[in-house]
């Protein structure tokens, strides 16, 4: 599992390593292994014009530890100077000696047209806000220019936090973080600031509980079901699916096709769009007689493409299985009888369907994830999916977000949402927490979209029948 631990703990861990170790060894421990990201991307080091743009606290040391060392294998290095007064004073001096230059800021943007490699140092993992005038203007000259951008840690004008962007920052290409990830590296909008990342270890010592987890194919392969010898439909769970009507039966089709392909031994559905499921799913199990009266289930997924039935997710919120709501059965819900509820609950929201719960503009929403997340899961006492270019998955108790690693830009497209809804429905079902049934719904979702898609658009029925693939990619590795 990969994690992500937030600035505060981070510099209690780097405090306790600094004073173990001798003076100045963890900031040459981080410039090594930025050095040897920078000679990868490059290829060849000798000869290659290599610009540092160096703020005033570690971060610009990094950079000028990195940047001599460079010097030192053949490059030519130019570090400009944002406050020259106060550069690293060390790394500066290591610099000039291995042949590198510092330069100030009036000047820069020619040094920047000509290079082969930018080293963003001009903020570290403390910086609150968008970039000050003059980094601002060597930010876009970095962007202008076809050089290739290293971040040092994080790029600079991103909230290592959050993932919030607040105004002009850095684009790398590719981010070499220390110790640890940090959220913002994980978290859009901020992520897609950081390029590729590059982890290098300098032996931090974390505690076990992170801020942000991503889970890998060895995490989801642990948590998928898998019938045993003496299993049957109802000992592998049985999802009812409460969804469609007139206007959008289409939504009830789909979200019956993720719920079959998510492991649960049979699904039911509930609905006005029984005559279109069952031409399309004849194993479905149909009932007319509401979700109280459906049958045995052990998880409900109501909302998708429920118009303005609020009866539906009334009658499956007062049942004592978990529940994922959502699509219009988020709009439906009432939040009181939300956080009433004893068994589980996972809502699934868009970043439009959250704003509009949390009574703020989407672009507040898009512009914070992490928080948004967090702050609707408190306020309903659920755990929430916020869907998107980032999947965050935050639980009502606290703890760990999830962040998940997979899926693709084609996932956007109508009825995707439907067909993850069915398929972490069936894996409530199957017995798995609504975190976990949550993040690991994401990861197969996300995974089938990249498989379906390969590159060109995509239908949600090409989704739902990739799951399979999918799984077994994570269950064959």
């Amino acid at each position: 599992m990969r994690t992500a631990y937030n600035v505060e703990t981070v510099r209690a861990a780097e405090r306790e390593l600094m004073a173990r170790l001798p003076e100045g060894a963890l900031m040459q421990r981080a410039a090594a292994g930025l050095a040897a990201a920078c000679a990868d991307l490059l290829g060849r080091v000798y000869g290659r014009r290599v610009v540092l743009l160096v703020g005033s606290g570690d971060n610009g040391g990094d950079a000028l530890y990195a940047g001599a060392r460079l010097a030192r294998r053949g490059a030519g290095v130019a570090a400009v100077l944002l406050a020259p007064e106060r550069a690293h004073p060390a790394g500066l001096a290591a610099l000039r000696r291995a042949g590198g230059r510092a330069v100030g800021v009036e000047g820069a943007e020619r040094l920047i047209e000509q290079a082969d490699l930018l080293l963003d140092g001009i903020v570290g993992i403390g910086g609150k806000g968008g970039l000050r005038p003059d980094a601002a203007r060597l930010a876009e000259a970095a962007e202008r220019s076809r050089a290739a951008v290293v971040a040092v840690d994080l790029p600079s004008g991103v909230d290592a936090d959050t993932g919030e962007v607040r105004g002009a920052a850095v684009r790398a290409d590719l981010t070499v973080t220390f110790g640890t990830h940090k959220p913002g590296l994980l978290i859009d909008p901020a992520r897609e600031y950081a390029g590729s990342v590059r982890l290098v270890d300098i032996g931090l010592s974390l505690p076990p509980q992170a801020e942000l987890e991503a889970l890998q194919h060895a995490d989801v392969r642990r948590l998928l079901p898998v019938p045993g010898g003496e299993s049957d439909k109802y000992r592998r769970g049985v999802v009812g699916i409460a969804a469609g009507s007139a206007r959008y039966p289409g939504a009830a089709v789909l979200a019956v096709y993720g719920a079959l392909r998510g492991g649960a031994g049979a699904v039911r559905y509930v609905g006005p769009a029984a005559d279109a499921v069952i031409a399309r799913f004849p194993e479905t199990l149909v009932s007319d007689r509401g979700p109280k009266h459906a049958g045995r289930v052990q998880a409900w997924v109501v909302g998708p493409g429920a118009g303005d039935d609020a009866s539906a997710v009334g009658e499956v919120l007062a049942s004592q299985v978990p529940v994922l709501v959502d699509a219009d059965g988020l709009r439906l819900a009432d939040r009181d009888a939300v956080r009433a509820r004893t068994a589980p609950t996972l809502m699934t929201p868009h970043a439009g369907e959250a704003a509009a719960l949390l009574g703020v503009p989407r672009e507040e929403v898009e512009g914070a994830r992490l928080a948004s997340a967090r702050e609707l899961a408190g306020r309903y006492g659920a755990t929430v999916l916020l869907k998107g270019s980032t999947t965050l998955v935050a639980d009502a108790g606290g703890g760990a977000v999830r962040v998940n690693p997979t899926g693709t830009a084609w996932l956007a497209t109508a009825g995707s949402g439907d067909v993850l809804s069915g398929l972490a429905g069936s894996l409530l079902a199957s017995g798995l927490s609504a975190l976990d049934a949550g993040s690991v719904g994401a990861y197969v979702h996300g995974l089938a979209g990249r498989f379906a898609a390969d590159g060109a658009p995509v239908g949600a029925h090409d989704v739902a029948e990739a799951v399979p693939a999918a799984w077994r990619d994570v269950t064959d590795a």
